[in-house]
C-alpha cells in the first residue's frame, strides 16, 4: 500500500476539518441545528486544534516508512482515532434519528481511514518509490 497517498489524504480532511473547527465553530454547530454557548465554541475550537495538530504530523511523515514497526507511533494514532470516532458516530447515528445524514457519511469516511490504517498497522511496509 502506498501510504504516502494515505497519509496526505488523511492529513488534508483532518487540516479542513481543523480549520473548520477552529474558526467557524458557531457556524458548525449552527449547521447541526445545536444551540451555541460559550463551552462548545471553546470545546470545538480545541478539537479543532487537535485536528489540525493531527494533520501536520501525518503531512510530515508522509514521506516516511509507516506500517509494521516502522512508523508505529504514527500509524497506532491515526487507527485508534478513526476507528474509535468511527464507531462512536456510528453509534450517534444509530441511536438518535434526529442526526443529520452528514454524520452518517463522516462515520463511513472515518471507518474506511480505520480499515486502512489497521491494514498499515497489522502489515510489513513496501519499500516506496
Amino acid at each position: 500500500m502506498n501510504t504516502k497517498l494515505l497519509m496526505m489524504a488523511s492529513a488534508i480532511l483532518m487540516g479542513i476539518a481543523g480549520i473548520v473547527l477552529s474558526f467557524g465553530p458557531q457556524e458548525v454547530l449552527l449547521g447541526l441545528g445545536q444551540d451555541s454557548n460559550q463551552i462548545s465554541v471553546i470545546a470545538l475550537q480545541l478539537m479543532g486544534a487537535l485536528y489540525f495538530g493531527f494533520a501536520i504530523t501525518n503531512w510530515i511523515a508522509k514521506g516516511t516508512i509507516i506500517g509494521g514497526i516502522y512508523g508505529r507511533p504514527i500509524s497506532i494514532g491515526n487507527f485508534t482515532h478513526f476507528f474509535v470516532g468511527g464507531l462512536a458516530l456510528a453509534k450517534a447515528y444509530m441511536n438518535e434519528s434526529k442526526l443529520p445524514l452528514i454524520i452518517l457519511l463522516v462515520a463511513i469516511i472515518y471507518l474506511v481511514f480505520a480499515i486502512l490504517f489497521g491494514y498499515v498497522l497489522l502489515n510489513h511496509p513496501k519499500k516506496q518509490m
